[in-house]
């Protein structure tokens, strides 16, 4: 397919708290303006969660009510989600979309999810094998995160390499995968031209302007009931080592409520988890990528993201 007959998607990406709903829902409406029907499709690896709504950002239901979304709230946080399911889904989701002559726009800061749809990406199919996920977290849990680091570096440098050292979940997934193909995770990351062209936006802050953003916004979550949130969770079943929890914050929660940390510490906890997911975020969307065009207001983002989209 020639790369000019291909349609747009766009992507809005970048860091926690950088206003990617708000500037998702805004070209919504400035395409509606110039005749143009748009759908979002979530790129956030935790608002694909039942339940966990406050502490992931998820859209309130007015602006869930604004365009259709799709892959929102769409698992139990005890089923788990593998990036090859997202992938199936939204694609099949992007295909609808243009199908019914709509824009699709991508949107989240989950940059497996991003770029995986972006470049194309093949993620293996490989089934959880609870036995072999048990036994890697037992290990971490007893020797430290670096452990299976270590051992990914030795059995997949490539792979290692863009993995944070600190994600158990990924990293537990990528050593998953080797023992069960017998392959290096890396190799099995084939890339498909994809059938749209992408155009990457994302809203820039600096780093000190960033974390206030993500301070406030973590006390607005507190007020508006995340602890309770988390307290329906637990009382559901699900327990903190789930990967779900791994959503900053969930945790840290979980630590107040069994009485082994105060609500001060929980709070303080959270912000700072909530720093370190921007900064791995940061890597995936560094201020250098020239894939992505920059912008330092929303308004300036939503006027390219209508250029790129509207006859």
């Amino acid at each position: 397919m020639n790369l000019s007959s291909k349609p747009s998607v766009l992507f809005v990406v970048g860091q926690t708290a950088s206003g990617k709903t708000s500037a998702s829902l805004a070209i919504v409406d400035a395409l509606n303006r110039c005749g143009r029907a748009a759908e979002i499709v979530n790129a956030d690896s935790r608002q694909v969660y039942r339940g966990m709504s406050i502490g992931t950002a998820k859209p309130t239901s007015d602006e869930l009510s604004h365009a259709p979304h799709h892959l929102i709230g769409i698992v139990d946080p005890i089923d788990g989600f593998s990036l090859a399911t997202f992938l199936l889904l939204a694609r099949a989701s992007i295909k609808d979309i243009l199908a019914r002559g709509a824009t699709p726009i991508v949107v989240g800061g989950t940059g497996q999810y991003a770029w995986g749809l972006a470049e194309g990406w093949q993620a293996p199919e490989v089934p959880p094998n609870a036995a072999i996920r048990a036994r890697l977290g037992a290990e971490a849990a007893e020797f430290g995160d670096r452990v299976l680091y270590q051992r990914l570096q030795k059995a997949d440098p490539e792979g290692a390499a863009l993995i944070d050292s600190r994600n158990i979940r990924r990293l537990v997934r990528a050593l998953e995968v080797i023992e069960v193909t017998g392959k290096p995770f890396s190799e099995q990351r084939t890339k498909e031209t994809p059938e749209f062209t992408p155009r990457m936006l994302a809203l820039a802050f600096s780093r000190s302007d960033l974390y206030s953003r993500i301070d406030a916004r973590v006390e607005a979550m507190l007020a508006a009931g995340w602890v309770h949130e988390v307290e329906l969770l637990l009382a559901a079943g699900n327990t903190p080592d789930l990967s779900a929890f791994s959503s900053a914050g969930y945790r840290e929660i979980a630590q107040h409520l069994s009485g082994d940390i105060t609500m001060e510490e929980a709070t303080t906890k959270a912000k700072t988890a909530t720093h370190r997911l921007a900064r791995a975020q940061a890597n995936w969307f560094p201020a250098t990528e020239d894939r992505v065009s920059w912008f330092s207001a929303q308004h300036d983002l939503v006027v390219e993201a209508v250029r790129a989209s509207c006859p």
